[in-house]
């Protein structure tokens, strides 16, 4: 998994934008997601279920986040998650965006933590696979969370 990169500006929120694969029209994964990462201090541009790579490019070239997230609990994540690193990280503005993934990407239970290496190798920053993903993803917030500003008196 890639370090995250340090936060641009502490004086404004870290941005995220959310997604699933496009074959996946599960929400309530989204919302939780989102909940998560609003705790985290994000706010959240959360495009919904079933979203194309094309529109996921479109709009984080709009709000130019400091990380993009695809969920997949369909088991379709691993199969179609390619077309959106390769995407996202052709564009220039997008490029050393965090992209990560996490859910359920195949149907093969514990086996789909071979399709880990193929998605960093894709572009992905970050996948989350298994009983600890959560965890684990919560983890890499605490590490692109910025710095506290305290005002000066």
């Amino acid at each position: 998994m890639r370090k995250p990169r340090p936060h641009p500006d502490p004086r404004r929120p870290r941005r995220a934008v959310l997604s699933s694969v496009s074959s996946d029209s599960h929400t309530w994964n989204l919302v939780y997601l989102q909940l998560l990462l609003e705790e985290a201090g994000f706010e959240v541009t959360n495009l919904g279920a079933c979203v194309p790579p094309e529109m996921l490019a479109e709009r984080a070239l709009d709000v130019r986040p400091d990380l993009i997230l695809l969920s997949s609990v369909n088991g379709h994540g691993g199969l179609q998650a390619a077309a959106y690193a390769q995407l996202i990280k052709a564009q220039s503005a997008l490029a050393d965006t965090p992209l990560v993934i996490g859910g359920k990407l195949g149907v093969a239970g514990e086996a789909d933590r071979g399709l880990v290496p193929e998605l960093v190798e894709a572009g992905f920053d970050g996948v989350f696979v298994g009983d600890e993903a959560v965890a684990e993803f919560r983890e890499y917030l605490d590490r692109v969370r910025p710095p506290t500003v305290v005002a000066a008196a």
